[in-house]
């Protein structure tokens, strides 16, 4: 997760005006720039927000706030068709007519046009997944609430107007939706008592200290029907949808490549990248098995796993476990010089938003590019639900023991994914502030798992007692049972999507392979159904590492950890690919 937070809405919008075109052979580089820079700020403005107000919101653009998506079938062909126009429109370029930064841009504006057509067009979630509705409008309220940008009054009004349009997006919903995955409709009803919660329980609690009594009563009648209506969502999907949800979420061998393409500009054959996911793999299946047994060498690599699985804080003390990593992590970071912090202000630790617990243990919610006036960001952790059993906390309570309590906070955190966030405003451009590739933002937060402890971070000091020995060899255990974790994201993204896998080999993978927990494993490959390419965090760490060895090579001596770090970061949100150009100068290959 980003963690920039997950967008579930579809973006829906009318085409707007053409401007007149030119062939790329005629327009000089000036003009290519020129008409750019123009396309680029016209599509943000007239197409891509308007697609979707809440991502707006999210942006830190609030006149969008009284806005909701348009679910229609209607307004999702009006989507398709503003998109083929854009596409269309930037055709007209010749992209080596601009500067290396623009050129990379455009790369990154097309491919996103691109990917959303394939979504809508060949994808098509929008008859598929009934959670991309409910949780879709929940996103779009808690998009308001969750920030104090303006005043509770100003705030409370926006909502009333978005909850006003909500009830029409669930009816959209029962006219799209059409034989679904029978999974994706079990994650909606898992997931619709807490949504109902959300807005029965926490939207009140966050607008409270709205005083206008007008609005507080237009608030009570939209919330309720927002309630109502999202009660008899769950009993239709109950009733009606699960009985014929028969469909298939498996993309498939092209639309996954496509996808891959268009989303991380990789176009590695599957099979090559199967054999780059089973190399890396075994290669942390032998490390954590070489440590397992300097831990104890009397025991085997599952029981040692089983060891440290129950070493972990109490359910009623995670947050401030996370919090108790933050001063080390900083100091750490400055003393080595490992990336420059922009700023010393930290994120809020809270609990994970309802909508999102069924299929993330750990995320970063920063503040949009654009908001000037909410500026904090939250670091959201899963906490185990009130009604759990005792088996069911253990297992989810595993995935926080000792050694991922520093992953996760190395990965969300410093200097993962805040940092990324810090450093937006030294981003080049708007494309690069709003667009971006996972294989940069989940494979930067992966890769500093590694280098952290790589660097010397919880490492045993040299009088080490066994003690401290012992705890620095469960940290890096746990940060490879992160990384494999990641690796069988990376193998059942790619054999989930192309039927290698079923949906129950994809969770005994996890468990075997992978060493998860079977409630972990679960929750792994419910995303996976929906998140096709998650395979992106190894895949960007493995970039990632590449860049830097590349570097090495080409600067030698003269290279430095911080100067890399720094200058990657300054590329923004990009594929490696464009950022490997940028800074090696050339087009040599991401792996």
């Amino acid at each position: 997760m980003q963690k920039l937070l997950i967008k579930f809405a579809l973006t829906i919008t009318i085409a707007s005006p053409m401007i007149p075109s030119a062939s790329a052979q005629h327009l000089s580089a000036d003009g290519a720039a020129q008409t750019f820079q123009f396309l680029a700020d016209q599509y943000f403005s007239e197409v891509y927000f308007h697609f979707s107000p809440t991502l707006g919101t999210q942006a830190g653009l609030h006149q969008y706030d009284p806005q909701l998506e348009d679910y229609s079938a209607a307004n999702i062909q009006r989507q398709i068709a503003a998109l083929h126009t854009y596409e269309k429109k930037l055709a007209t370029i010749d992209p080596s007519a601009l500067d290396a930064s623009p050129a990379g841009d455009y790369a990154m504006l097309l491919n996103s046009i691109r990917s959303n057509l394939l979504t809508l067009e060949v994808i098509r979630p929008w008859e598929k997944n009934p959670d991309m509705y409910s949780s879709g409008i929940t996103v779009s309220a808690f998009s308001i609430i969750s920030r104090a940008y303006a005043r509770p009054d100003e705030r409370l009004r926006s909502l009333v107007a978005r909850e006003k349009l909500m009830p029409q997006v669930l009816l959209e919903a029962r006219k799209n939706l059409k034989n679904p995955p029978r999974i994706y409709t079990e994650i909606a009803l898992e997931q619709i008592d807490g949504l109902v919660s959300f807005f029965q329980k926490d939207v009140p609690s966050a607008m409270q200290a709205a005083s206008d009594p007008a609005i507080r009563a237009a608030f009570s009648e939209s919330n309720a029907a927002v309630i109502q209506a999202l009660k008899d969502y769950g009993v239709w999907m109950k009733s009606d949808l699960l009985s014929r949800s028969n469909g298939d979420f498996r993309l498939g061998a092209e639309t996954f490549a496509k996808k891959l393409s268009y989303d991380e500009m990789v176009d590695i054959p599957l099979d090559r990248l199967l054999e780059i996911g089973y190399s890396d793999l075994h290669k942390n299946q032998t490390e954590f098995a070489r440590i397992a047994k300097e831990v104890d060498p009397t025991k085997t690599p599952t029981e040692v796993l089983a060891e440290l699985a129950t070493i972990h804080p109490a359910p009623d003390k995670l947050l401030s476990a996370f919090s108790d990593t933050f001063d080390s992590l900083i100091s750490f970071i400055g003393a080595r010089h490992i990336i420059t912090i922009p700023s010393t202000v930290r994120p809020t630790l809270e609990e994970t938003p309802p909508f999102m617990r069924a299929t993330t243990f750990a995320s970063m919610d920063p503040p949009g590019p654009f908001e000037t006036h909410s500026t904090t960001a939250f670091f959201n952790v899963t906490l185990p639900e009130k009604d759990w059993s005792v088996e069911h906390v253990a297992e989810h309570m595993a995935s926080f023991n000792v050694g991922t309590i520093i992953s996760t906070s190395v990965h969300e955190a410093y200097p993962g994914h805040y940092v990324q966030f810090l450093w937006m405003p030294q981003f080049p451009s708007k494309i690069r502030k709003l667009i971006g590739a996972n294989t940069n933002i989940e494979g930067w937060a992966h890769y500093t798992e590694q280098m952290m402890l790589d660097e010397g971070y919880a490492a045993a000091p040299a009088n080490a007692t066994p003690a401290q020995a012992r705890e620095a060899k469960l940290i890096r255990l746990g940060q490879l049972q992160d990384a494999l974790l990641r690796n069988a994201r990376f193998i059942n993204a790619i054999k989930l999507h192309t039927g290698q896998f079923t949906f129950d080999q994809a969770v005994d993978f996890f468990v075997k392979e992978g060493y998860q927990s079977r409630a972990v494993a679960l929750v792994e490959t419910k995303r996976g159904t929906a998140d096709a390419i998650y395979l992106y965090y190894t895949l960007g760490k493995l970039e990632i590492m590449k860049l830097r060895e590349d570097m090495q090579k080409k600067q030698g001596t003269a290279f430095n950890l911080q100067n890399f770090h720094d200058t990657f970061m300054r590329q923004g949100f990009a594929p490696i690919k464009i950022i490997r150009k940028a800074m090696l100068r050339d087009d040599s290959s991401v792996l």
